[in-house]
């Protein structure tokens, strides 16, 4: 029964780290341009799928070799993920100035899937050390460790989707007016502009040992 509801904790810590300020940030940014749901929640699965893959991937190595990511490596993901944060927001600001337009049905289609997916391997990256090492404190087995961090990514995957669909919404009233767009994307390409580059600094000194 500990074992069960070890695991099923896991499934909904997932859910609640897709509520992490980051999260919420690059996804909003990735939404703000499209106009379905289905689009928006495609969006928000793809990320799912790679965060879900890079914390089995690594979390599966590091537990098989009983090792630990060191501190600098874990750091340098934290890198990855600050700038992509501020590529993810110059992205939206770009499009103001090209004068933004809602993506029609069957434009960007490399972007709406490997763009999300690729994002989400970079936040999976970044969580995976922290992950790892608290489910080989909690759960010394293998697969059990897996089992939890699948259904860790599960969750994850889940409430971004969750979060796509809910924002449909207020995204549809917004884009009713004439400016929402340029809003909308203004509003979160800076957000995220702003998280990226007030995480950068903290997390190239760690990267790079500095005390």
């Amino acid at each position: 029964m500990a074992v069960l509801v070890g695991l099923l904790l896991g499934f909904f810590q997932g859910m609640r780290h897709a509520f992490e300020p980051d999260h919420v940030v690059a996804l909003s940014t990735m939404i703000a341009d499209a106009r379905s749901v289905g689009r928006r929640v495609t969006y928000a699965a793809f990320w799912g799928l790679g965060h879900a893959v890079m914390l089995l991937v690594v979390g599966a190595i590091l537990m098989a070799g009983r090792a630990r990511l060191s501190e600098r490596i874990d750091a340098s993901f934290e890198v990855a993920v600050s700038l992509m944060l501020i590529i993810l927001g110059g992205r939206a600001l770009l499009q103001i100035a090209k004068g933004a337009r809602v993506q029609g049905e069957g434009s960007h289609s490399t972007w709406r899937s490997m763009g999300p997916l690729a994002m989400g391997m970079v936040h999976g990256l970044a969580g995976s050390g922290a992950l790892t090492a608290l489910v080989m404190a909690r759960l010394p087995s293998l697969s059990l460790g897996v089992a939890f961090m699948l259904l860790f990514g599960v969750g994850a995957t889940l409430g971004m989707s969750l979060l796509a669909g809910v924002a449909g919404g207020p995204i549809k009233r917004v884009l009713r007016w004439r400016f929402g767009m340029g809003a909308l994307l203004g509003t979160t390409g800076s957000l995220s502009l702003a998280l990226g580059a007030l995480w950068l600094g903290p997390a190239v000194t760690h990267a790079l040992g500095v005390p």
